[in-house]
């Protein structure tokens, strides 16, 4: 077989870029008269070629990689992933391992591996890791090269991935999850709201009144779970406040958080009840699917469950953009991928290798996790947006994605800790769900909103100071 280059006047990057979206186009089965492959083509896809990127072309690689990554909350990624991994392993003589947990396990189970000094060689996590910086390696490399391959990463998997303190990739990001508003159009549409709230103001007055006159309530955790962390913090930030600004310091006491919270707490007191307080990430989805709630704040896929389970409900469920304020309208995303190498690591190089073949393959993903999953460098899934038009695993509604169009999505999407980076101290502060926390306090009526304020700002300053005298965070409070 002849070696594969670009032609006169292509440049590297050009070349690469050309020949990534040729494999994704005939890999994924896509023409321009269809929104896009069947299951079986995009499944069947897993042998899309890679660019060689740290290793000698000459040589090989060998040996084990272990992966741990999570049980995914669309379980088609799931069948696709195991498979396409093996594949690649096969091809290139690695024998992968994969092992799924549940995410909640995860953050857990990579400190008792980092205590050991062994474990998995690579993982995956579905929020910010940065908390682990000391303890992985830096995988600047792997950015550079996929960035060399596939164009500019989107900023908020930038600005999950790297240090900008320390200059350290302390995880490598190549895809995220929008956080949109999943609401049952029938319970609004009673509440004079047909195409849902569009304002936070909108939620509590909706909300309320589906409440009082429907007894259907709404879902908004106030737990230490992930869900509740992203709502706290869209809460947050919709009202003009921030747990820091872009230069480290914490910021999270002021008049806009104090009145987040007095809102928060009201939002709970007239449309929730108290099971949000002990909820766990699938909570709010079971609710949705179940028929019990009339808005959450989520991905699409409590939607995709109920297309299987509860077609009735799954028909109802329709999205909103985030929320507007009194200052913006903005999210977090509802996942983002942090993919770490330990320092312990036996396979580094197999490890890297596979991130970059992941990366270029990243259609794949999205379609088999029945487009849950965006794609941190747009150029390598530019079926996407086509497919959010006219949703290929549908009949119905087809065009009920079309809200989370990717630029539209990103237009209201912000990286944990926005105004800044996903630092080492706020990768500690989400995982440690010091904001949940904070409004879960007042709407107990356990503190007032200013103490609790007050008291999560206190538990910030100690952690900030704690990874600041570490060189790993700016900031001077």
């Amino acid at each position: 077989m002849g070696t594969l280059g670009p032609g006169p006047g292509m440049s590297r990057r050009a070349f690469l870029q050309a020949a990534a979206a040729a494999a994704l186009l005939a890999a994924c089965g896509e023409d321009k008269k269809s929104a896009g492959p069947s299951p079986s083509e995009a499944a069947s896809s897993a042998g899309a070629p890679t660019e060689t990127a740290f290793r000698d072309p000459a040589s090989k690689l060998s040996g084990g990689l272990s992966i741990l990554l999570w049980s995914h909350f669309v379980p088609a990624h799931d069948t696709w992933f195991d498979p396409f991994v093996k594949d690649w392993g096969n091809k290139v003589g690695v024998n992968v391992t994969v092992d799924h947990i549940n995410n909640t396990e995860i953050p857990g189970r990579i400190a008792a591996e980092i205590a050991a000094g062994q474990g998995h060689d690579l993982i995956q996590y579905i929020a910010p890791l940065s908390q682990f910086e000391p303890s992985v390696l830096d995988l600047k490399d792997v950015f550079t090269e996929a960035e060399g391959r596939h164009g500019p990463q989107v900023e908020i998997c930038k600005k999950t991935s790297l240090n900008p303190h320390t200059g350290v990739y302390y995880a490598y990001s190549p895809g995220w999850v929008p956080d949109p508003g999943d609401y049952r159009k029938t319970l609004w549409q009673a509440a004079d709201m047909p195409d849902g709230p569009k304002t936070w103001d909108d939620l509590l007055n909706g909300g309320t009144t589906i409440a009082q006159k429907q007894s259907v309530h709404m879902g908004i955790g106030l737990s230490q779970e992930i869900d509740s962390n992203m709502a706290a913090r869209a809460l947050i930030w919709s009202f003009g406040g921030s747990e820091q600004d872009e230069n480290e310091n914490v910021t999270l006491n002021s008049d806009e958080t104090i009145a987040a919270v007095d809102f928060m707490t009201k939002l709970f007191k007239q449309t929730m009840t108290d099971e949000v307080f002990a909820w766990n990430p699938a909570s709010n989805n079971q609710g949705l699917i179940a028929g019990q709630l009339s808005y959450i704040v989520n991905s699409i896929s409590a939607w995709r469950t109920a297309q299987g389970s509860n077609p009735t409900v799954a028909d109802d469920v329709f999205f909103v953009p985030a929320l507007k304020g009194p200052k913006t309208a903005l999210a977090a995303q509802h996942v983002l991928y942090n993919w770490i190498v330990p320092r312990f690591a036996q396979n580094p190089d197999a490890a890297k290798e596979f991130l970059l073949h992941y990366t270029l393959n990243f259609a794949q993903a999205a379609f088999n996790s029945k487009l849950y999953d965006f794609p941190a460098f747009p150029s390598t899934a530019p079926q996407l947006n086509s497919w959010l038009a006219s949703d290929p695993f549908t009949n119905t509604n087809k065009d009920k994605l079309k809200v989370l169009t990717f630029d539209d999505a990103l237009k209201w999407t912000v990286n944990i800790g926005h105004p800044g980076s996903s630092n080492t101290a706020i990768g500690e502060v989400f995982s440690t769900f010091v904001l949940s926390n904070m409004m879960a306090k007042a709407a107990r009526g356990e503190m007032s909103s200013k103490d609790a304020v007050a008291d999560a700002e206190s538990q910030m300053k100690t952690i900030f100071a704690k990874w600041r005298q570490q060189g790993l965070v700016g900031g001077d409070h």
